[in-house]
């Protein structure tokens, strides 16, 4: 406590700004904007629960399940996904551009003979920049114990047709506002056979452009009763790896000395989100872990992270385990499957409104800073620079704001608006104490997620 005191005192009394800088009275009001609270609202446990019954009705949504059928398997859901956000579509008269994408997978060790896998995606597009996009995801497809079973019920209630259930409903919730950079709700197929959908779908996204600032995947997030015993409908786990797997042998290097471990785009995407639950969602407190996944298991982000992509996994703390990827059966006393029972539809809604909080406020936002970089080696204070902003795609941009931290600290501690400028130095704040970085405003106060200094932390172009 005492050291945090003395650095505050440091960078807001002692500490100052180059004179051109912006003072604090000219920074945007903090963000606690109405508009954020009354998406939040808006999100329906009722609607959630009706697309999660809808989706178990289906009997299986196995990605080699049947595909002619109106009523049974992995056809039908599609479908009927492809049918509601159409829905919505007209509600908004025609905001969602909507589709299927889909790949014929073949010679996989769980999809033996080829098989087309097929998501529905539905774009939102942004009004001033709309080549860039943050995504929200859920998988269609389900399990029982054989992953290759596709015939028995297997009704996936919370892996995963909560997280589809509440793409759509964010999908619902901010169709009904106009966002300065686009949002794609998406819901992917083949994920217990291999990931197959993210990479389909992440891979044409790199083939077409797409400026993917972030990837938001929901894979379970209607579970309270842990199979540790354990009950809580009040925190969620938010899963984000370090370093990028793409990363070179001359950014690593570089890494090595100026640090950036803890700092990837992925990392600082879950800091923002962490921080959207501190500020708009009640009783809820997010858990971010250092790591791309659970031990041994993999989500449907992960094929974004292995292009460069920032992608976190979020999801229940409390798993039970007898609720996943299990026949339906009782044994010794134990109930086994994943049935509509094992859900709370209010816990679903209360992580959906993360969700759609957290979009909302990165597509009114600037778009991050792009090529910031560091200095102050051997000096009583820090440079950070950036390049400027398009301003044809970001009229809404104010200026940016410096975060700063103690480099043990979890969460960004201290921070200063500093205008509409490309270079700012903290006076007094010695580089080797602490990590950096820059995060974009809005004239309404939307801020971009913090941008790590150099390679390591780059949320791209």
């Amino acid at each position: 406590m005492k050291k945090t005191t003395l650095v505050s005192l440091l960078g807001l009394t002692f500490g100052s700004l180059t004179s051109s800088f912006a003072t604090a009275s000219d920074a945007p009001k903090a963000g606690d904007q109405q508009v954020i609270h009354d998406i939040v609202a808006d999100v329906s446990a009722d609607r959630i629960e009706s697309d999660i019954t809808t989706l178990v009705n289906f009997g299986t949504r196995h990605t080699l399940s049947e595909t002619q059928s109106d009523t049974r398997g992995i056809g039908a859901a599609r479908r009927w996904i492809k049918a509601e956000f159409e829905k919505i579509s007209a509600e908004c008269g025609g905001c969602l551009e909507v589709y299927f994408q889909s790949d014929v997978i073949s010679d996989e060790k769980r999809i033996p003979e080829a098989t087309d896998v097929v998501s529905v995606i539905a774009i939102q597009r942004g009004k001033t920049d709309p080549s860039r996009y943050v995504i929200m995801s859920g998988d269609i497809d389900s399990r029982v114990s054989d992953v290759m079973d596709a015939t028995s019920d297997s009704p996936g209630a919370n892996d995963n047709a909560s997280g589809v259930a509440g793409t759509l409903e964010a999908a619902r919730v901010l169709s009904k506002h106009t966002f300065n950079g686009s949002i794609v709700y998406a819901a992917l197929s083949g994920e217990e056979q291999g990931l197959f959908g993210g990479k389909i779908m992440a891979e044409q996204a790199k083939a077409d452009g797409w400026r993917i600032k972030a990837v938001l995947n929901n894979d379970m997030i209607g579970n309270i009763e842990g199979v540790n015993g354990v009950i809580d409908n009040t925190s969620a786990r938010i899963f984000a790896e370090g370093t990028r797997v793409t990363e070179t042998e001359q950014e690593a290097r570089i890494r090595r000395f100026t640090g950036g471990e803890v700092d990837s785009p992925s990392r600082n995407l879950a800091r923002y989100i962490d921080r959207i639950a501190d500020q708009f969602i009640p009783n809820l407190d997010t858990m971010v872990i250092y790591r791309l996944d659970r031990f041994g298991r993999g989500g449907h982000h992960r094929p974004f992270n292995d292009l460069g992509y920032p992608g976190i996994r979020i999801m229940e703390t409390n798993e039970n385990y007898n609720r996943q990827h299990q026949d339906l059966r009782t044994e010794d006393g134990i109930k086994y499957g994943d049935t509509l029972d094992g859900v709370n539809f209010d816990y679903a809604a209360k992580l959906t409104s993360l969700n759609a909080a957290s979009l909302a406020n990165m597509a009114w936002a600037p778009s991050p800073p792009a090529n910031v970089s560091i200095e102050g080696a051997v000096r009583p204070s820090t440079t950070l620079s950036w390049d400027a902003l398009d301003a044809e795609q970001n009229p809404q941009l104010a200026g940016y704001k410096i975060y700063w931290r103690h480099t043990d600290a979890p969460q960004w501690e201290f921070s200063r608006f500093v205008g509409n400028v490309t270079t700012a130095t903290l006076e007094n704040i010695v580089i080797d104490n602490y990590f950096f970085g820059v995060a974009s405003v809005s004239k309404e106060g939307y801020e971009s997620p913090v941008v790590f200094p150099g390679a390591a932390g780059s949320f791209g172009d």
